[in-house]
């Protein structure tokens, strides 16, 4: 019977502890939940005038580049000069041998030289056909007399039929000698035009034939650089053959094109006479002009470069950073302190998120290498604490602290 009870006292003692124990415990401390508070940085809104800049990806252009050409066929008899070398105005760039040039002068020469002949042998003739017509009109009068007399006689069977038909042939081939002199020297005037209007052509020829000799020995127009060398010493050439180029090293353009969405912008600033200024390193390009024709990308730019060219070369690309005109009330900013496309968050008194609708006017100079933004709006007063930490979670109303002072943990 002992045994059977015995668990049963024990059972119960364990309750009795457990409800004694239960009963005597020390009351926990009461937990109180707090709200989460999330770290920031933040920066004042100060509003200034300031220029967003904008990203151009060109090509430099020689906009005076000009190609040196083979006036006349002929070998190259001097070539001075190599790629990329620098001339002074007036430096021999390359020149034809005279041995080929001589021969094509002689033969324009000669051509106005014939021609001056026959114009000569023209007037000439014109004096002989004239004292020759007075000669023949009296020899046609005398043989129209003798024509009449042997007609006469031939009437009073006086003359035969013999010296009748020879006084015929006689007064015709003096008609006839007598027209065609006449119209020789009818035609004379025109015959004169025709060899003097030969002439002209022929010394128009003589002078083109001139001046491509003393172009074939071509100098630099301008201070520049040698570029696009075609031949070499002892070539043999063809007229308009392109032999080199050369451009001046002063007025180098950057053409670039803008999109559309700025085009409007940059071309009202134009023509308000602002100067909008580009840069690429320590270079400087002045927008001066769009092109006159557009594309779906955009229309091109041109800018141009002030002061030395320090290393540029035609048909290299440069990048530049154009300065569009300034705006007023503008804020400059992280691009972390932006959400989605036109919205910021600023710091309430109470330490809470306040979303703000601002608009974006485009990137700010970079300043060590860091990419900023400039935006606006009307809801940005100054002093206000722009918050500058990108948070995800992000939303009117979180509770957030400055980074940089001392509060209690965030739990």
């Amino acid at each position: 019977m002992s045994k059977k009870i015995l668990p049963v006292l024990i059972l119960i003692a364990g309750v009795a502890v457990f409800v004694l124990l239960s009963a005597t415990r020390p009351e926990p401390p009461k937990v109180s939940a707090t709200e989460r508070s999330w770290l920031v940085q933040v920066q004042p809104v100060s509003p200034a005038r300031r220029s967003p800049v904008l990203a151009l990806y060109g090509e430099v252009v020689a906009p005076d580049l000009q190609t040196v050409t083979a006036t006349l066929a002929g070998q190259i008899d001097a070539l001075p000069v190599s790629e990329g070398d620098r001339v002074k105005r007036g430096d021999l760039l390359v020149a034809l041998d005279t041995v080929d040039i001589e021969p094509v002068l002689a033969r324009a020469r000669a051509d106005v030289a014939d021609l001056q002949a026959q114009i000569d042998s023209e007037r000439v003739r014109y004096r002989n056909d004239q004292r020759a017509l007075e000669s023949e009109q009296s020899i046609l009068a005398n043989a129209r007399r003798q024509f009449r007399r042997i007609e006469s006689l031939a009437e009073r069977d006086m003359a035969s039929e013999g010296e009748r038909e020879a006084a015929t042939d006689a007064f015709a081939r003096a008609e006839l000698t007598v027209t065609t002199r006449q119209r020789a020297i009818e035609e004379h005037p025109a015959r004169l035009q025709s060899l003097e209007a030969r002439l002209t052509r022929a010394r128009a020829s003589l002078a083109t034939t001139e001046l491509d000799s003393r172009r074939a020995r071509a100098k630099a127009p301008f201070d520049g650089v040698v570029t696009n060398l075609q031949v070499a010493e002892g070539d043999r050439v063809s007229p308009n053959q392109t032999l080199l180029s050369v451009y001046p090293r002063e007025g180098l353009e950057v053409r670039a094109t803008v999109p559309r969405v700025f085009q409007k912008e940059l071309t009202d600033a134009l023509g308000r006479g602002e100067r909008l200024i580009a840069r690429a390193g320590n270079q400087e390009f002045v927008l001066t002009r769009f092109a006159g024709l557009s594309d779906a990308a955009g229309t091109e730019a041109v800018f141009e470069l002030q002061g030395p060219p320090e290393g540029l070369r035609p048909g290299s690309l440069q990048t530049l950073e154009l300065q569009r005109p300034a705006r007023d009330d503008a804020v400059e900013v992280p691009f972390s302190a932006l959400y989605g496309a036109d919205s910021v968050y600023v710091m309430t008194d109470d330490n809470r998120m306040q979303r703000l609708t601002v608009e974006r006017i485009g990137e700010a100079d970079a300043r060590e290498g860091e990419r900023r933004l400039l935006i606006t709006g009307e809801a940005l007063e100054p002093g206000m604490r722009l918050i500058t930490t990108h948070l995800p979670n992000a939303v009117t109303g979180l509770r957030v602290r400055l980074a940089e002072t001392d509060g209690e943990p965030s739990s």
